[in-house]
């Protein structure tokens, strides 16, 4: 069974690190056990050249992986258009739910983090997103609901309860 997704969407220095692993402590604390992805736009290289595991890589073994004692990575190539979060399901299949920062662009259900100072709300450019994060107000109408983010454990609450609510839900 694959484990409900979550995006935490929004602009950029918007708390969206900031709100995920408060969020990761409380669904601990409640004894779940919830897995992250961390998702950029921008090209990266996740293993330094030159090391030994980026040279596996180079000369072209899928996956590469490194292990320590205490961590592991796993290299593989994404095809262009193949959804990544089907690839890399298995990974998390103990896991209660995933929350996912970023990929706002990516199907799925999404809730977007915001406060004074950024941009407009994604939120108010069109549908896609379920509700607001944020104590602040927006002055432009967004149309969705607003949920505060000071009250943290309110907040997991309401976010366990729109997980709930898709279709194939269990166990969140």
């Amino acid at each position: 069974m694959t484990p409900p997704r979550l995006h935490l969407v929004g602009r950029q220095d918007a708390g969206k690190t900031t709100l995920l692993v408060e969020l990761v402590a409380e669904l601990r604390r409640r004894g779940l056990r919830p897995g992250t992805v961390k998702h950029s736009g921008h090209r990266h290289d996740l293993d330094t050249p030159g090391k030994d595991s980026h040279r596996h890589r180079a000369a072209g073994a899928i996956p590469a992986a490194i292990l320590t004692p205490e961590l592991g990575g796993i290299f593989f190539p994404l095809e262009a258009g193949a959804d990544p979060y089907q690839r890399i399901a298995p990974l998390y299949s103990g896991c209660d739910l995933v929350l996912v920062e970023g990929d706002a662009g990516r199907d799925g259900l999404k809730v977007e983090v915001w406060r004074e100072g950024c941009a407009a709300p994604l939120a108010s450019a069109g549908p896609g997103i379920a509700a607001l994060i944020s104590d602040d107000d927006p002055a432009c109408a967004t149309g969705i609901p607003r949920w505060p983010r000071r009250d943290l454990p309110e907040l997991a609450d309401r976010l366990l309860e729109l997980l709930a609510r898709q279709p194939g839900a269990e166990g969140a």
